[in-house]
């Protein structure tokens, strides 16, 4: 009990602070069992993992962005089923079904695979997939505040084509093989200017501190250096297999490239990693070029404004990548390759020529 008591101490001197919200919280501190479990998801750090921009944020993206897009491509495309099954409802059945059936469905570990590391692979991946959200702040929301942070995310995030290649080694498919192949070919395309946009951003703010990044954008870094925004922008795509990059899956080649023989929910964890890769590197971007969590002040909500503004940036973000699919073909692998080898470098390059001129000059 003493214990109990020196925690929740703890925890209530560093609680996420909502006004409008404050009557409330106190007297669901007041309750004897209660008021430990409140304490403990309003402290900040654990606000942080298990809120915004942790696992509840987490999922509440995937689930709204994965609707999101059936319904924008089928409104594009004139695909029946998300458009107009269950229409008065928003066609919400597809999804909730593809749930279901993703966790009632037979696993099936075909007798080729390596069968311990065909499991562990993508368990594995929620590691890199969740350990940036650590670093990430939101405001006062963090976990784990380090001056480090841009280069821990992007190092972290860098680890997932890793998992992915590992995926496809241990499926020990021709067709996954040939999906593998692919995602580490896209993987040495867009790594080395991606990095360097993001050097680019650092070198524009003379920090590798988001909390500093984000303060000195009176300016949005779009509009500071738009060349790496560009550069960032069109890397996310290719990071994540958005359209017209979505060569690794190719559904209509190779039926969904590294993760063709998962099934069940196996096939599930696998089919939301790119959506999770794609849910951190937004929240980058918007740290690093739009301004973060500013926005206009609205006190009565406290802490909770910027994780409001920072989701809905996000989110928007997630929004435009997921249309593409919609408008755009897929392009081949040679010809993401040399777009990537020769354009896409070459303006890193002048972004990051922009931002030391940008340094020189003093504008920061």
């Amino acid at each position: 009990m003493n214990l109990l008591n020196t925690l929740f101490s703890i925890f209530t001197k560093n609680l996420v602070s909502i006004p409008i919200l404050q009557p409330v919280i106190a007297k669901l501190l007041k309750i004897p069992v209660i008021k430990y479990i409140v304490a403990l998801i309003l402290w900040r750090p654990a606000f942080a993992i298990l809120i915004f921009p942790g696992l509840v944020g987490l999922m509440l993206a995937l689930l709204i962005i994965i609707w999101f897009e059936r319904k924008l491509t089928a409104k594009v495309q004139w695909r029946y089923g998300p458009l107009d099954v269950s229409r008065p409802i928003g066609g919400i059945i597809q999804p909730l079904a593809d749930g279901m059936r993703y966790f009632f469905q037979e696993v099936i570990i075909h007798r080729d695979a390596h069968k311990a590391y065909f499991i562990q692979f993508p368990i594995l991946s929620f590691i890199p997939a969740l350990l940036p959200i650590l670093v990430i702040p939101a405001g006062a929301v963090v976990a784990i505040k380090t001056p480090y942070a841009v280069p821990f995310i992007v190092a972290v995030i860098a680890l997932i084509p890793v998992i992915i290649l590992g995926i496809g080694w241990a499926t020990n498919s021709r067709f996954a093989y040939i999906g593998t192949v692919r995602e580490a070919f896209m993987y040495f395309a867009y790594e080395i200017p991606f990095i360097i946009a993001v050097l680019a951003m650092v070198l524009t703010y003379g920090s590798t501190d988001l909390y500093t990044i984000v303060q000195k954008q009176t300016i949005p870094g779009a509009i500071l250096n738009p060349l790496a925004c560009l550069v960032f922008f069109i890397a996310v795509a290719m990071a994540t297999s958005r359209f017209p990059f979505e060569i690794p899956e190719a559904d209509q080649e190779i039926a969904f490239g590294p993760f063709v023989e998962y099934s069940g929910i196996m096939f599930g964890i696998v089919m939301t990693l790119a959506y999770e890769k794609l849910y951190l590197l937004c929240l980058l971007f918007s740290l690093l070029f739009l301004g973060g969590w500013n926005g206009p002040m609205i006190p009565a909500l406290g802490d909770l404004m910027p994780v409001i503004y920072l989701f809905i940036k996000t989110l928007v973000l997630m929004g435009i990548f997921v249309f593409f699919r919609s408008v755009y073909p897929r392009i081949r692998l040679d010809q993401a390759l040399k777009f990537s080898w020769s354009h896409l470098l070459s303006i890193s390059i002048v972004s990051l020529a922009l931002s030391v001129a940008l340094r020189v000059a003093g504008v920061m």
